[in-house]
């Protein structure tokens, strides 16, 4: 008995090792540059470590009980009649609804975080039309840009609609991402954390052009956002 569970946890130890080396050594999201994909990344992390832990369990089981009891291609007979055994059941029910409900809350409490604004976020209008985006500016007497400018460390909040159909408003590296709606206004809050050059893209399927409807994204430090404004009413 006790070589036996040896074994298996060996087995388990080895898948959840590949499978790690798995999850670690490929960059599965893009990288972050704002407050609110690091937590949302959080997220991910905590619910994939889970998924690594359950996969090698199951795996270890699968992988040893094919192993140990296999029988020969040609023995046709049924098994042995077994009882099911109530402790076991009792855990791989329980032990699932645990860890889905710690994942939804770590997820809500993220989601509260994501969605609570500072004290003056900067007030950004991105309007959809096929196939450009359109951000103005109401803070600074609705400056209107199709280039996307924001200073690093400063909260925005992004007021979004559509002129035409339903697009969707995304800055991979920001992590949030919200549809445009005609005749309706949707917000996500953003606050980039590192400066660089990003790209904002529509993932509505929204026409022919729907592929091409991208716009440039730049954060950048306060002073240079502020000459940026100053260029842009001259």
């Amino acid at each position: 008995m006790r070589k036996g569970i040896v074994q298996l946890v060996a087995i388990g130890v080895v898948i959840g090792v590949l499978v790690t080396l798995v999850a670690v050594l490929f960059q599965w999201l893009p990288t972050s540059a704002s407050e609110e994909f690091d937590r949302i990344q959080d997220i991910y992390w905590f619910a994939t470590w889970i998924s690594i832990v359950i996969f090698a369990v199951v795996g270890a089981v699968v992988v040893y009980s094919v192993w140990k009891w296999r029988v020969p291609l040609d023995d046709d007979m049924d098994g042995p009649p077994i009882h099911g055994h109530t402790g076991l059941e009792i855990a791989w029910t329980a032990v699932p609804a645990i860890l889905v409900i710690a994942i939804g809350i770590v997820s809500a409490v993220v989601m509260s975080q994501n969605g609570r604004a500072g004290n003056r976020p900067l007030e950004v209008n991105a309007i959809g039309q096929q196939f450009t985006w359109k951000f103005v500016y109401s803070d600074y007497d609705d400056l209107t840009s199709g280039e996307l400018v924001l200073p690093v460390g400063r909260e925005a909040r992004f007021t979004m609609t559509a002129v035409d159909v339903i697009h969707s408003f995304w800055v991979p590296n920001f992590g949030q991402k919200q549809d445009a709606v005609p005749g309706i206004e949707t917000t996500i809050l953003v606050t980039p954390n590192r400066t660089g050059e990003f790209e904002v893209v529509c993932t509505e399927l929204c026409g022919l052009g729907h592929a091409t409807m991208r716009a440039k994204a730049r954060v950048v430090s306060q002073a240079e956002f502020d000459r940026w404004v100053q260029e842009k009413r001259a």
